[in-house]
């Protein structure tokens, strides 16, 4: 892994983590490695993708809109709804980084960095 990736993947977890941590219970990691970004370029562009799932959630809904937009939008972050009549579903972005908090009857959280030459 390149230094920058490095930088960026731990800059990922991180807000991930705390994210899954305003849920209120803990999360299961589900995704956490190196991703080649580029199919027509195998090897050339990498990102870093990480995804946890927290089940049982308290309050997701409301700790979504009350906790974690505020914060996130605090710190830069953009928020785009894409919710469905059967999932709240909200993507973040920020510098090229990406994730999307899904809530169901569980709060999933999938993300990854912006790509990087390798």
């Amino acid at each position: 892994m390149t230094p920058e990736l490095n930088r960026l993947a731990g800059e990922l977890t991180s807000v991930i983590d705390d994210v899954a941590a305003a849920f209120g219970v803990p999360a299961d990691r589900t995704v956490d490695g190196e991703l080649d970004c580029d199919p027509t370029r195998p090897g050339h562009v990498l990102c870093w993708q990480y995804g946890v799932r927290v089940e049982h959630p308290a309050e997701p809904e409301r700790r979504l809109s009350e906790v974690v937009l505020p914060a996130l939008r605090h710190h830069g972050w953009e928020s785009h709804d894409r919710s469905t009549p059967r999932e709240l579903i909200t993507r973040f972005t920020r510098e090229g980084a990406d994730f999307t908090v899904h809530v169901a009857r569980a709060v999933t959280i999938i993300g990854s960095t912006r790509p990087v030459p390798a």
